[in-house]
């Protein structure tokens, strides 16, 4: 029997397809390992969000799209191997990253100390060895470099870059995770400050736009 399985059986029985049927969308392959803890991952989220509101979404099938899945979609751009996630809150998309990209070294930044308690209960239960919890605010944030700085919805992107500005190292990248009207936000980009990809995200079961931007500093290749 799965370690994890106390984990699964408090999860509804559609939650398991619905990851299998979106990773599959999204074209990405998981071994059984990966799968038990993405699994788990909802259902500690699922169960946490009911004392210690982590998230506004309640229902964990609508967790899997826009938690897990919405993570998900930005994998095949995220190569790290050093990765920070800013404003992770209960670990996303760092804690799934970290799952689907063992071969990364993730660091979860957050603030708040119920979602920081919670990534550590989530690596801790998940035996996860490539994702480091810390609670500091970002400005406080120094002496570290990252090849990718990664946001989901920290703050505008103006204020994601400026705040960050010496965390990604000399070739870094930052990977904005944003929704639509996000080209207001582009042009008013520091100076020093390029956009160098934009991909649109196909998030299985979300109607919402998404889209990753990656943003170097000007001059980086």
């Amino acid at each position: 029997m799965s370690r994890f399985q106390p984990l699964l059986s408090n999860l509804p029985g559609a939650v398991a397809p619905r990851l299998d049927e979106g990773l599959a969308a999204l074209g990405l392959t998981v071994s059984t390992l990966q799968r038990d803890q993405l699994l788990s991952l909802l259902a500690l989220l699922h169960k946490w969000n009911r004392a210690y509101n982590l998230t506004a979404v309640r229902d964990v099938e609508e967790m899997v799209s826009r938690h897990v899945l919405d993570s998900a979609a930005v994998a095949p751009y995220v190569h790290g191997p050093r990765l920070l996630d800013v404003g992770a809150g209960p670990g996303l998309p760092g804690l799934v990253l970290a799952i689907l990209k063992p071969e990364l070294q993730v660091t979860l930044l957050d603030s708040n100390g119920k979602k920081v308690r919670f990534q550590r209960q989530a690596i801790m239960e998940l035996g996860l060895t490539n994702a480091i919890p810390t609670q500091v605010r970002v400005e406080q944030f120094h002496g570290h470099a990252f090849d990718q700085v990664i946001s989901r919805a920290f703050a505008s992107l103006v204020d994601f870059v400026t705040i960050t500005q010496d965390l990604p190292a000399a070739n870094g990248q930052w990977l904005a995770m944003k929704g639509p009207g996000a080209d207001d936000e582009l042009r008013e980009l520091p100076e020093g400050v390029a956009l160098k990809e934009r991909h649109l995200l196909s998030v299985p079961f979300e109607t919402a736009e998404r889209q990753l931007l990656i943003l170097t500093p000007k001059g980086v290749e």
